[in-house]
């Protein structure tokens, strides 16, 4: 139950405060209430209000919501103040921020820092001997409660229970019997300090001097960016936290943001070798009581540091000193659903607004961080080696149309042996293919009908493990089907190319004494499994890892010589705008796995397009010039980082209604110079959870802002009931 200062019921007077307190709902601003006399709210506070016939959560907000037209006494009173942590004045002008920068309205964006609020909580009771104690026989269980309680008291019940081995029950009956007697007490702090001069790994001396440049930032106290850049295995995330020991030294708090949660394990375990305790984690995996219990640590400045995904952004903290975004390239930081926007981008923003240093870290930085770097409005330090005398993996490239694998195979013969003789020699292999499931599409061999799903443009993936046809995307589900459901013959439906499961089912015949792990989403599907998986490997209890995307950062494994890709190419199609960036980041990412001991490492890459010019920067490891090819392309023809985009997608219960709205959109379109409106047409993802999309691309110079732009674009057109426009600025994916 919550717990409310509540007001009281007091005649109308002319003379009360009002106060514009936000909803998290999408109203374009906040709305006025009355102070009743026995409140005093203030900004940031979290308050129950009337609206409508019920009650709701806000946050009072720091502008005026209306003109004083409406008298005081006429307004609907606030209801109260709830016992929560407040939200501060930083976290108050991020919320605005973002919600001006994505075109939303600020109630979307208040609601996921509201997701949680940590509301007053039961105080913590705890047992001590009673003095002086009746005279009650003792079995062996009261005893060992009492010899517990002997040594220290008092105890909470769960501790106490645990330490004498008995249950809940034996402890209410002693007190009943006058043997306790029960207090409370105050609830310990759920996270222990880190301890910044906890003695940590030995840096090389270009470690050393990237450290004490980023504690150099952090000791600033004000706003930075500095790109961490350095090749996969020189101990980026080590030198990192020696800026993170620094804001700790000031008594600050620090923020480290990853893009897959299943990274956690792993860099947890770092942190712990480096301060001598773990962090607080925020990921949406945890349970209301420890989000709440690590939101309200995080307000009262409890919770140090916090390692978590994009919603981690939203926190209270009250005094932030640091914020790291490690992987910065991965498109895992966008958001694509409710609110649209980027957690790396929003990082910046928040630590502009808190006066703190940002450090984006990555092997391979995204263009829009080199461009900001080259602009000189970032700074760029940088790791040139590997740590500990490890070398980069050699990369080979495989032509399949010269080394083709056997009919109805995937694997190329030399990849084979390769992994053979890695096998041989007691080491560790990896085979990586970026699809879950199966096969990505069945058909029929008899009419050639194709299983699609009903509710998206997409085919359904075969998942055999769970005898299912999947759609990716809506999460449908069908048995596999015995019958063509088209034409009705029997035992017609065949798999179409390879996914996860079908490689290891491969690697089961070619290698079949290989101890064998697939590490992808369908099978990590958490921390704790992420964990599990790491130590069977580290333990040398795994032989042969297959593995998508989760496989290819932050993880670390002395013992994996040889990266085997069964398909290079396989980002490369569609035509986005940043498919070649992506995969040689992807692929760059995976061959880094190999070879980080003192084992030297081997990368093959399998691709019908061995002179693609990401298999050639990948062959000969000079990332830098593709990068550079790659920004002049984009320079010509001022697409971003040197043009601005903002998509709008139209989505719609019908496909009528869609075509509709698309059309007044575009009819509606703004026409000025500098400015290019591209659509509507449909999306590639035509049909999305039962929704059909259209889309339309604003393109504009990288000097013209496209907020006031899309503001009244939008407000020209009526949405319909049933139809909607999502706004996306700076869009990653054109689905």
């Amino acid at each position: 139950m919550m717990s409310i200062q509540q007001a009281e019921l007091l005649e109308p007077d002319a003379r009360q405060r009002r106060v514009p307190v936000l909803l998290p709902y999408p109203f374009p601003g906040p709305f006025d209430y009355r102070v009743p006399a026995d409140l005093d709210p203030r900004p940031g506070d979290v308050v129950l209000v009337p609206l409508n016939r019920r009650e709701e959560v806000g946050v009072v907000w720091d502008a005026p919501a209306e003109t004083d037209e409406v008298p005081a006494h006429k307004l609907k009173p606030v209801v109260g103040i709830i016992n929560t942590p407040p939200i501060g004045a930083s976290l108050r002008r991020f919320i605005d921020w973002i919600a001006a920068y994505t075109v939303t309205p600020p109630g979307d964006v208040l609601a996921m820092a509201l997701r949680v609020v940590a509301t007053g909580e039961r105080p913590v009771m705890a047992y001590r001997r009673a003095d002086p104690p009746p005279a009650v026989r003792l079995n062996p269980s009261r005893q060992r409660v009492l010899d517990v309680l002997s040594q220290r008291e008092p105890l909470p019940a769960a501790d106490l229970a645990r330490e004498a081995k008995v249950g809940i029950a034996v402890l209410r009956g002693m007190a009943s019997a006058g043997l306790l007697t029960v207090e409370a007490v105050p609830r310990t702090v759920p996270f222990q300090p880190p301890d910044p001069d906890h003695p940590g790994s030995a840096l090389s001396d270009e470690q050393a001097t990237v450290a004490g440049a980023l504690r150099d930032a952090v000791s600033g106290r004000h706003f930075s960016v500095t790109l961490l850049d350095g090749v996969t295995g020189s101990g980026k995330t080590e030198v990192y936290l020696e800026a993170v020991a620094a804001c700790l030294r000031a008594g600050r708090q620090a923020l480290v943001m990853l893009p897959e949660i299943a990274l956690s394990s792993q860099w947890i375990e770092r942190f712990q070798r480096r301060f001598g305790v773990a962090p607080a984690v925020w990921h949406s995996d945890l349970g209301p009581r420890i989000r709440k219990i690590t939101r309200k640590a995080v307000a009262e400045g409890n919770a140090p540091v916090i390692v978590g995904a994009r919603s981690a952004l939203f926190l209270p903290f009250p005094d932030l000193g640091l914020v790291v975004v490690d992987e910065e390239h991965e498109a895992a930081f966008k958001q694509q659903d409710g609110v649209i926007y980027n957690a790396r981008d929003m990082a910046i923003v928040r630590a502009r607004l808190s006066s703190c240093a940002a450090v984006l870290v990555s092997a391979t930085p995204s263009l829009e961080t080199v461009a900001n770097v080259e602009a000189g409005r970032y700074a760029h330090l940088r790791l040139s080696s590997r740590h500990g005398g490890a070398t980069l993996p050699k990369v080979e490239l495989v032509d399949l149309r010269e080394a083709p694998p056997e009919r109805g195979r995937f694997l190329a013969p030399p990849v084979i042996e390769a992994v053979r003789a890695t096998l041989a020699r007691g080491e560790q292999a990896m085979l990586f293919l970026n699809r879950r499931g199966y096969a990505p599409l069945t058909l029929c061999r008899a009419c050639g009908h194709r299983m699609q799903c009903p509710n998206c443009s997409a085919w359904l993936v075969e998942h055999r493990v769970r005898h299912q046809l999947l759609c990716h995307h809506c999460g449908h589900t069908i048995p596999i089907p015995p019958d063509c459901p088209a034409c009705g013959v029997k035992d017609s439906l065949t798999p179409v190319g390879p996914g996860i499961e079908r490689i290891t089912e491969e690697a089961a015949l070619v290698f079949p004494e290989a101890r064998r792990l697939i590490m992808a989403s369908d099978t990590i599907n958490g921390p704790h499994a992420a964990t599990e998986a790491a130590h069977a490997i580290e333990d040398r209890m795994v032989d042969l890892i297959i593995g998508t995307q989760l496989v290819a950062k932050g993880w670390h494994f002395p013992h994996l010589t040889f990266v085997g890709v069964v398909d290079a190419d396989l980002g490369l199609a569609g035509g986005e705008l940043r498919a070649s960036e992506r995969t040689v980041q992807l692929l760059h990412q995976v061959a880094g796995r190999a070879g980080r001991a003192e084992a030297p490492g081997r990368v093959m890459l399998q691709t019908f397009v061995p002179e693609h010019s990401v298999m050639q920067a990948l062959l000969l490891g000079d990332l830098d010039a593709f990068m550079a090819s790659e920004a002049d392309s984009r320079r010509d023809g001022e697409w971003p980082p040197y043009g601005r985009l903002a998509a709008l997608i139209v989505s719609a219960d019908t496909a009528l209604m869609a075509d509709t709205l698309a059309r007044d959109l575009g009819r509606a379109a703004p026409r000025a110079e500098g400015i290019a409106v591209l659509g509507p047409a449909p999306a590639p993802m035509a049909l999305l959870r039962g929704r059909h999309r259209r889309r339309l691309l604003l393109k504009v110079r990288r000097d013209v802002a496209v907020q006031p732009i899309l503001r009244q674009w939008l407000a020209a057109v009526k949405v319909p009931r049933g139809g909607r426009v999502d706004v996306d600025v700076d869009p990653i994916s054109f689905l």
